[in-house]
């Protein structure tokens, strides 16, 4: 990442400070959130495209579709908005890499790790479709490998429910990454959670191969690959590749949906069949064709792997059978095909800003109102009260219908929240079970909406236990209305929690310590002497303190078994006050004896002539207890010779 020149603050909260990366129609920065003091990612809308309201409305679909999707394979979106003109989207910063870093150049990655994470993606993707969303964008560069190795899928820009028809894209074209796109989503055909598995079929087959399956000249010209071609089988590209494992691949990129794996977790669950080395369902199938006349290779293109518009494919597949050529007939369609992608770049670039009038919205949904308006050049801005109109239904608009406006320019319309529910007590649910909360909220004496959203930190004072709701927003007591949604924070199960310290605690305190941290007291305890550690207190863990680890895991402890042996330093010819001072400092008690007079030389008065234990013997040199007694001879004149031993003690420190 590089530093950015202008540390833009977008809506007063997100400061701007590195550049991640650019894409075709969004620039992503790292950032910080100077309300939350956290590190985010700022996915930002190019200007020139903010001034479309098409796509416009593309960036927000992406906000709402991901904010809307909880899951620890999935790039939370935290927030989005528009500053000073300029959209974004604040997601979660993902440190690490994305998997097209990894592929590139070529580069393949070996046969489990490749099952590992097309697995975490299947997981994601099987999330999205049991809520009604279908990606729609599935490629390397949207999927984002972690540090701690946990996959996280991104960009849900073009992804929608499954229910409704795509009105961004100019019509004959359709919107994805031609490289990656699946046949129906070609031909601009009705599409459901079984083209995402094909365009992770895909990306698996990319990271075994070093390659796609097809790759041409144009966008145009992969798209028609997808439809009309024939899928080489990756072993021809890279022979090392497990035979299950190719299976899988080949039965994820069947032509018709109905020979695909019909859901992400039934993708998900051969994966891990063959991780663990058991029979694979997909080897015990024929779904995909393929042989002598496989599609050969064409030169690599960078236009294909852009999200962008690419116009529809038409015509039988070859499903089953290769088609017969027809020169003139590919003429004639490539020359179609040219054409059309001609006018959907037309489309996409031109601007104006002619005169519209403002339509009657009034009674249409929220999402008809807004793509009508959109179709029209006016952007929207939406807000919500309560009535008895039907609820997602357009109340009133502002300007009203009939006003001349200016495309581009932004109209108020007000959307019915339906009749105001009956108030209720948000309960509290903080430390139940995810499904104990699920089941007190939906229950018929609340009748609110759970919401799961995944945190790697606990909140403060909380323990961070795994698959319990540690927070609630609103909090319990607060009044709100049967219908509300109430999100439940759970930690994250790939989160890691740090070791607190627990030096200076009885075994009891750290064992309390340990439980409010998430962790626990581990069997094996062991004892060392500490020279700043009193008697029985915890000196040491293992693992060390600031140690991530896993919530739950067992922490070893060491405690003191008082201070350590002292090595006694000399202190021979030192005064009195000297040699005193300095085996205070090393923790010694010092008693002072009267060396015999006669002994002593006239130089020698007032300085220490021997060093020894209680027995007499010379202790220089050598190790003994904390707080040991060294008793120090001292030459006096014989004026000054004391009737008695004089004994000085220190305190342990």
């Amino acid at each position: 990442m590089e530093p950015v020149d202008d540390p833009r603050l977008y809506s007063g909260r997100y400061q701007v400070t590195h550049l991640i990366a650019r894409g075709g129609m969004a620039i992503v920065y790292r950032a910080q959130d100077t309300l939350l003091n956290r590190p985010v990612a700022i996915k930002t809308l190019y200007p020139e495209l903010s001034a479309d309201p098409l796509f416009v409305e593309g960036f927000r679909r992406e906000a709402q579709a991901a904010a809307n999707l909880s899951h620890p394979n999935i790039v939370p979106v935290f927030d989005w908005g528009e500053d000073q003109g300029t959209y974004f989207i604040v997601m979660e910063l993902v440190d690490g890499t994305s998997l097209a870093d990894m592929l590139r150049g070529g580069r393949t990655l070996t046969a489990s790790h490749s099952a590992s994470l097309t697995s975490q993606v299947a997981a994601a993707l099987g999330y999205a479709h049991r809520n009604g969303v279908v990606h729609r964008d599935i490629k390397p560069g949207n999927i984002l490998i972690a540090s701690d190795g946990q996959v996280k899928v991104t960009d849900f820009g073009i992804a929608q429910a499954m229910s409704v028809e795509d009105q961004i894209a100019e019509e004959g074209s359709v919107m994805g990454t031609a490289t990656y796109f699946s046949p129906e989503q070609a031909e601009g055909a009705p599409v459901d959670g079984r083209s995402d598995i094909y365009s992770l079929g895909v990306v698996l087959y990319e990271m075994l191969a070093g390659r796609p399956p097809f790759i041409g000249d144009s966008p145009v010209e992969v798209s028609s690959q997808h439809v009309h071609g024939t899928v080489p089988p990756p072993s021809e590209f890279n022979r090392t590749i497990p035979a299950d494992l190719q299976a899988i691949v080949m039965e994820a990129l069947a032509k018709s949906p109905d020979q695909r794996y019909q859901s992400a977790e039934d993708l998900r669950s051969d994966l891990t069949r063959f991780n663990e080395g058991q029979p694979v369902r997909a080897a015990q199938r024929d779904v995909a064709f393929f042989g002598r006349d496989a599609t050969r290779a064409t030169p690599r293109v960078t236009p294909g792997e852009r999200t962008q518009a690419v116009p529809m494919m038409t015509g039988p597949r070859t499903d089953v059978r290769r088609r017969r050529k027809n020169p003139t007939g590919v003429i004639a369609l490539v020359v179609i095909l040219l054409l059309a992608a001609g006018g959907v770049a037309y489309f996409l670039t031109q601007k104006t800003t002619a005169a519209v009038l403002m339509p009657n919205v009034v009674g249409k949904t929220e999402n008809a109102a807004i793509l009508q308006l959109a179709g029209k050049g006016i952007k929207t801005k939406v807000h919500q009260e309560h009535s008895s109109i039907t609820a997602g239904n357009v109340i009133s608009s502002d300007p009203k219908a009939g006003k001349t406006l200016t495309k581009g320019e932004r109209v108020n319309i007000t959307v019915s929240l339906g009749v105001q529910a009956v108030a209720v007590t948000i309960p509290d649910v903080t430390q139940m079970s995810i499904a104990k909360a699920e089941l007190e909220l939906g229950s018929t004496k609340f009748l609110l909406t759970p919401k799961v959203k995944f945190i790697n930190q606990a909140p403060a004072n909380v323990t961070p236990v795994p698959n319990v709701v540690l927070n609630q927003s609103p909090l319990a007591g607060k009044t709100g209305h049967q219908g509300d949604t109430v999100i439940l924070y759970v930690l994250n199960p790939a989160s890691q929690l740090a070791v607190p310290s627990l030096v200076d605690l009885t075994i009891g305190q750290a064992s309390a310590a340990l439980v409010n941290a998430g962790l626990s007291v581990g069997p094996t305890q062991t004892s060392a002497c500490s020279n700043t550690v009193g008697l029985d207190l915890v000196e040491a863990s293992n693992p060390a303190i600031g140690t991530l680890v896993n919530p739950g895991t067992q922490i070893d402890l060491t405690t003191s078994t008082g201070y350590c042996n002292v090595r006694v330093p000399s202190v021979l010819e030192e005064t009195q006050g000297v040699a005193t001072s300095t085996l205070h400092s090393y923790h010694l008690t010092v008693n002072v004896s009267p060396t015999d007079p006669s002994t002593c030389s006239p130089s020698q008065v007032g300085q220490v002539t021997n060093e020894t234990n209680a027995q007499g013997v010379p202790v220089i040199g050598d190790y003994v207890k904390y707080n040991a007694s060294i008793i120090i001879s001292v030459c006096y004149s014989s004026a000054e010779v004391p009737t008695t031993t004089t004994p000085t003690t220190t305190t342990s420190s």
